[in-house]
């Protein structure tokens, strides 16, 4: 019996660890498209660890993807 407890006990742990590596992570950015300048200040959901060097490059290969061009991630918050 208190072989099944540890063992549940530590599948508890890992299944809570694993969600929290998995998190994702909101960016807060601003952006500009060119001819017409247009700015956009708006947020992200990324999945990649929560920091600002971290997000940045996925952050910038999606906007660029949609014609515009990242100026800066302000702040990165974990959901």
């Amino acid at each position: 019996m208190k072989h099944n407890i540890t063992f549940f006990a530590a599948a508890a742990f890992l299944a809570v660890f694993a969600s929290a590596a998995a998190a994702d992570c909101t960016a807060v950015y601003k952006a500009k498209q060119d001819n017409p300048l247009r700015l956009e200040h708006s947020s992200m959901t990324v999945s990649e660890p929560c920091t600002i060097s971290d997000v940045t490059p996925k952050v910038e290969a999606e906007l660029a993807s949609k014609g515009w061009t990242l100026l800066k991630v302000l702040s990165v918050s974990e959901n």
